[in-house]
């Protein structure tokens, strides 16, 4: 294995460890994965980025990215076959991340872990979240496939893995709300081959183990 390859620590299902890895899959970019178990992170990985929060890619002249869209940018700046970055798209697809980012993620956080909170009722959390992302993402996709357009770009990308988290936490209902253009689209990206190929499981990292080429 080259021991120049960017080291990009990920954790399989953390949404944003997700999106990073779809875009390095979809850039073509190649890494080597240390898959990381976060109740026990390696030293190296701490060293690297004291804040320990996946991803975190690590770049051969040791500089390191901490933060998932500079991890995508990094990707697809170097190489973007499918045209995911398109400089007119620019501060849509930045107004859609923030919105996702910020308020949906903490309504997302709401009704996923809602025990935390036994006082408020489930069903207002999940209908904070409809209303602030999901409700006005499928009006945007009833006018073109995708969310920018009718084909993928970063937006997509960097926002599916919390959609498919929100409709993971209670599947039956997710799948009966009246989001039909939401759900097909989550259901294509998360059903491609693109998705499977930055889904598949890998064992941990250990110090001393081969880094898998990813």
């Amino acid at each position: 294995m080259p021991n120049d390859l960017p080291i990009l620590y990920s954790f399989r299902r953390c949404p944003y460890a997700i999106r990073a890895r779809l875009a390095v899959k979809g850039s073509g970019a190649c890494v080597a994965l240390r898959e990381v178990v976060l109740r026990d992170k390696p030293e190296e990985l701490i060293a690297a980025s004291p804040k320990a929060t996946v991803p975190v890619l690590q770049l051969p002249d040791g500089s390191v990215l901490e933060q998932s869209l500079d991890i995508m940018r990094w990707a697809l700046r170097a190489h973007d076959p499918h045209s995911w970055l398109l400089t007119d798209e620019q501060h849509e697809t930045q107004t859609l991340i923030d919105l996702n980012d910020g308020p949906f993620k903490q309504a997302l956080d709401r009704y996923k872990y809602a025990s935390r909170d036994p006082e408020r009722p489930v069903a207002s959390s999940r209908d904070d979240a409809v209303a602030l992302m999901l409700a006005p993402l499928n009006a945007r996709l009833a006018d073109h496939r995708f969310l920018l357009r009718d084909t993928p770009s970063l937006a997509d990308m960097a926002i599916v893995p919390f959609v498919r988290q929100f409709a993971a936490v209670d599947d039956a209902w997710f799948r009966h709300a009246p989001l039909p253009h939401l759900q097909t689209w989550m259901e294509g990206i998360t059903a491609s081959a693109l998705f499977a190929s930055a889904m598949h499981k890998y064992a941990a990292w250990q110090p001393g183990h081969a880094d898998i080429v990813f």
